[in-house]
């Protein structure tokens, strides 16, 4: 562990932007989140507010508010949005400012880098913090290239894909990672993401700050160090973006280069457009399309999860039964009933997997 950390929300700790603020309430290993800064939600638990379930993590109005209330003072402050395009918003400075002030170093996620904020950049020195931009890119001299060594993994590789961006593709991997590890399938997951560094994952790389060129070396490299140093049963690989999502196709690469031997799927119940895009009136596919279409290369989705934001609760259960007898496979509610279905299916999947490949060698 790094050390203890506040987040700053900005007044959207209860939004999908607030995803990398989310992933650390719910999970994380690097940092013990002691509030969150947040002037929307001040006064409330930090759970409360993203799942309706207390995690005993205050909220408040500002970054004074929280440093005169006598809570242990943090060593980091954590931006936790996530927003379009990774800009770093310019009235979020202040409180940035504020934070180094008070003897915190900052920790950012975006692809604006606070190294390249010179005002930030000289309070750091000043104050003598760091400055942790999480997305900074590696030179092309320090990034790998694909080989075809994954042949080697000796296990299945999963991704965990999804219909769009922000539906909850690193949280359901986290539910199954820890729920398969419960059930004694020693399971691993890549991270692709900076959250998944922010929560301590141990293998994986940030996919939207490395070079093209790279990312399918990057992919593999991560899953091979993973292989090699713990042997797992199972190698989760969180998957980016969508297969379609016009602003950042993503996920043949986990597909094809990740050597994918099944696939499990998180689709937004109730969203009809890409988010950020309903304006343009691009339409949100089907799961059955983005099933079909990840068959179309050759590998099978075993199990749906859903995202529940933004559909209507008393008719879910419904929506999730129609949507199961429609798939074929079973279709999970990970925030609400959890993942069991999902490790069900993967258990299933590993027994024949290991039967196949014991017969085939």
């Amino acid at each position: 562990m790094d050390g203890t950390a506040i987040i700053y929300t900005n007044n959207s700790l209860q939004g999908p932007s607030a995803k990398t603020a989310h992933g650390l309430l719910r999970h994380g290993k690097r940092y013990r989140i002691l509030a969150v800064i947040d002037e929307a939600h001040a006064g409330k638990d930090a759970g409360s507010v993203m799942d309706g379930k207390p995690l005993g993590i205050p909220v408040f109005g500002s970054l004074s508010a929280y440093l005169s209330s006598g809570l242990e003072r943090a060593r980091y402050c954590i931006i936790g949005i996530a927003s379009a395009g990774g800009r770093i918003d310019p009235a979020w400075i202040p409180t940035l400012e504020e934070a180094i002030q008070a003897g915190m170093s900052l920790v950012n996620g975006m692809h604006h880098l606070l190294i390249h904020q010179p005002r930030l950049l000289d309070l750091a020195k000043e104050h003598a913090v760091d400055l942790i931009d999480v997305r900074k890119p590696k030179p092309a001299s320090e990034l790998p290239f694909w080989t075809g060594d994954i042949a080697r993994v000796g296990c299945p590789i999963v991704p965990v894909l999804g219909s769009d961006c922000a539906v909850g593709k690193r949280t359901t991997a986290r539910f199954i990672e820890a729920a398969c590890n419960d059930r004694g399938i020693r399971t691993e997951m890549i991270y692709t993401g900076q959250t998944g560094w922010l929560q301590g994952g141990k293998y994986g790389f940030i996919f939207d700050s490395t070079q093209n060129d790279f990312v399918c070396g990057a992919l593999e490299n991560a899953i091979l160090e993973c292989w090699e140093k713990e042997r797992p049963d199972l190698i989760l690989v969180e998957g980016q973006a969508a297969l379609r999502n016009p602003s950042g196709p993503c996920g043949t690469e986990m597909l094809i280069s990740g050597r994918a031997n099944a696939c499990l799927f998180v689709h937004p119940a109730g969203r009809t457009h890409y988010k950020g895009w309903e304006h343009l009136g691009l339409d949100l596919p089907p799961p059955e399309e983005e099933i079909a279409l990840i068959r179309a290369f050759g590998v099978k989705t075993i199990g749906v999860a859903l995202n529940t934001r933004a559909y209507d609760p008393v008719r879910l259960s419904d929506y999730r039964d129609q949507l199961q007898a429609r798939l074929g496979v079973p279709v999970a509610l990970p925030l609400e009933e959890g993942v069991k279905s999902l490790v069900d299916a993967l258990e299933t999947f590993l027994q024949q997997w290991n039967q196949e490949r014991a017969t085939f060698t």
